[in-house]
């Protein structure tokens, strides 16, 4: 099982800015440090391909540097459109390392209401 978890970082490399910008395999993910905890999304914005590293931290949400699209840290869910931000499953170790599950948690589309609901 731990075969899956790549570590990436430590919680030292993101107390700093709150964010980071790092590789796995070819693909580039931001995380995010936000109320004590690390958030991973697809670095890449589904809508414009701008990248997210280079957004706005606020409220639990990371802003999109091209259109200002707010995406969930945890969900990668912007409310105003039917398309999510891909999420990782992130651990983060008593020493401070921070690990990412580079499969991906998100399919890009929004959840439906019956989701939401759960």
């Amino acid at each position: 099982m731990d075969a899956e978890w790549v570590a990436v970082a430590s919680t030292e490399d993101l107390a700093r800015r709150r964010k980071l910008r790092v590789e796995v395999d070819g693909v580039a993910i931001a995380l995010f440090q936000a109320d004590g905890e690390v958030y991973a999304l697809a670095d890449t914005c589904v809508h414009q391909d701008r990248s997210l590293f280079k957004g706005t931290l606020l409220h639990g949400k990371v802003i999109c540097p091209g259109h200002q699209w707010q995406f969930d840290l945890e969900t990668g869910y912007e409310e105003d459109q039917d398309r999510c931000q891909p999420t990782y499953p992130v651990r983060v170790d008593d020493d401070g390392t921070v690990y990412v599950n580079p499969v991906s948690r998100g399919d890009a589309t929004a959840p439906s209401e019956k989701e939401l609901k759960a």
